[in-house]
């Protein structure tokens, strides 16, 4: 069983690859974007799929129950905000109540965050950035809130990409046990590296 954080990193390099692809539509404009058929397809099909592997990280990876419900309301809220994205993409879905799906993934997302990190932020280098992707969800929530009221807005989608391009570094960052800012609490143990 490979360590959390190698777990940790795999979402991290599929955080980035949604902000990726994110920011190459709002760089490339919709109209651009959308001149391939299977692009539009990309990130919320990409985001549905995070939730689907989610579920093994839940099953497998967990060592408590906290974890588990985290990781299990994790996956729902991917898969729900990503196939709420498909169905208004393929047009399966018309009322654009559908787009507060992904700002109430953000929310949920934020809330597991915090919630399932019991330690204080600078207990060790994964409880600071357990903590710091909490409150970057919960503020980052801004972006897909204001891109459901207006789906077209440049400024809205290219922040859900830095959100998400924020959130792959700082999982990138995570090591099992590390200091943060050079700290490290006496009751976390010993460094592994």
């Amino acid at each position: 069983m490979p360590p959390a954080e190698h777990v940790h990193w795999m979402f991290a390099t599929g955080f980035l690859l949604l902000g990726l692809f994110l920011l190459a539509e709002v760089i490339a404009g919709e109209e651009v974007w959308q001149r391939r058929a299977w692009r539009p397809y990309l990130w919320p099909s990409f985001l549905f799929l995070m939730g689907v592997l989610m579920w093994p990280v839940m099953t497998f990876f967990t060592n408590s129950t906290i974890h588990m419900v985290a990781h299990g309301s994790w996956a729902q809220v991917m898969m729900l905000a990503g196939a709420a994205e498909l169905g208004l993409v393929r047009g399966k879905l018309h009322n654009p109540l559908w787009r507060l799906a992904t700002p109430f993934a953000f929310l949920v997302s934020g809330v597991a965050f915090l919630v399932h990190e019991q330690n204080p932020w600078f207990f060790q280098r994964s409880s600071f950035l357990h903590h710091l992707l909490g409150w970057t969800m919960l503020i980052g929530a801004v972006f897909p809130l204001a891109r459901a009221w207006r789906p077209n807005w440049a400024v809205a989608n290219a922040g859900i990409a830095i959100v998400f391009v924020f959130v792959s570094l700082t999982l990138f960052s995570d090591r099992d046990l590390a200091p943060v800012f050079g700290h490290l609490s006496p009751l976390a143990g010993e460094p592994h590296r």
